[in-house]
């Protein structure tokens, strides 16, 4: 009995609501906000109003803009943490000493940070080498990959098994999907392999401008080892 006694007290009814607006006519000069959500419909018979008609399209149109403005934000977020990601990894490049240092740099960023799940990286020298993520070799040798590195552009999908298993050797049967992006710097250096177990994370439809940057820094850095190194 006493709660409906409290709320009959607390309620307010229309009438109370009209009379209100009523005494104070300009109370939406300071509460404009309340007019982008409020239903008030203009009669004029069976048809519909300019004025109805151009209040549901500014509506609409602010809606509309808030949802542009919530997904430009969360755009600038995730540009925010991959810039973040990539400085890490050109830092950590910066401060290679030698080429296990940049296998062992690219390695911990681009399968830690970026979680893919293996790379591997390709260098022509006249010296062979080979170990854990790194093949040195002449050039000669990679006839295979010829097609990947003389685009000299990045690209992403589904290797061929013969460049599957050349590029990540006896990991090659368990990439299913990878990023490549040739190593050029005046010459053609090389080729950086980033490899996934799932089919679907790197695809052909995907954008490249992150794997440009980082084809285009670890060009740079590579060459000069390699030219310290003759």
């Amino acid at each position: 009995m006493m709660n409906s006694e409290a709320e009959s007290t607390t309620a307010i009814s229309p009438a109370q609501v009209a009379e209100y607006l009523l005494q104070h006519p300009d109370f939406f000069v300071g509460n404009s906000r309340l007019l982008e959500v409020m239903q008030v419909p203009h009669e004029t018979g069976r048809a519909v109003s300019l004025v109805e008609r151009q209040t549901s399209l500014l509506r609409e149109r602010n809606q509309n803009l808030s949802s542009h403005l919530s997904d430009l934000i969360e755009v600038a977020r995730y540009n925010d943490v991959q810039f973040e990601k990539t400085k890490r990894m050109v830092l950590a490049l910066l401060e290679a000493e030698n080429l296990d240092d940049i296998a062992v740099a690219i390695d911990e960023s681009l399968c830690q940070d970026f979680h893919s799940d293996i790379t591997s990286l390709i260098l022509f020298t006249e010296v062979p080498m080979s170990g854990n993520n790194l093949q040195l070799m002449p050039r000669a040798e990679a006839s295979v990959i010829d097609s990947l590195v003389c685009s000299n552009l990045p690209c992403c999908g589904q290797l061929t098994e013969v460049e599957n298993r050349f590029i990540f050797l006896d990991q090659a049967n368990k990439v299913q999907s990878a990023a490549v992006v040739p190593l050029v710097q005046g010459e053609t250096l090389g080729l950086l392999a980033i490899g996934s177990y799932d089919p679907t994370y790197f695809q052909s439809s995907q954008g490249t401008v992150l794997l440009n940057y980082v084809g285009e820094v670890l060009s740079r850095i590579v060459s000069r080892i390699l030219h310290q190194g003759q």
